[in-house]
């Protein structure tokens, strides 16, 4: 990895079905600045933005990119293990 490449500053525990906060699903947003990767690490979630309206499936591999300041929420699609990982920048997918 280059010496330019964002590194998180912070990772959430890994969550699963059952120990996702309800904050994370329902709408929320990252403060102005930061950025978020979540990364599923099995199974699948949906990740929805808001404004403006989008949705995709993410499981392991396919990762979901939380811009500063943009409302989102996700929902467990069955079982999952997931974690969120904050970057003060643009993270490199």
């Amino acid at each position: 990895m280059s010496a330019s490449a964002a590194e998180p500053y912070k990772r959430t525990p890994v969550f699963d079905e059952n120990t996702l906060p309800a904050g994370l699903r329902r709408e929320h947003r990252t403060k102005l600045g930061v950025w978020a990767i979540i990364r599923v690490l099995e199974g699948r979630l949906r990740y929805q933005v808001l404004d403006p309206a989008s949705e995709m499936i993410l499981e392991p591999g396919h990762l979901g990119l939380v811009r500063p300041d943009e409302p989102h929420l996700v929902e467990p699609l069955g079982p999952m293990r997931m974690q969120v990982e904050f970057y003060n920048q643009a993270p490199e997918l």
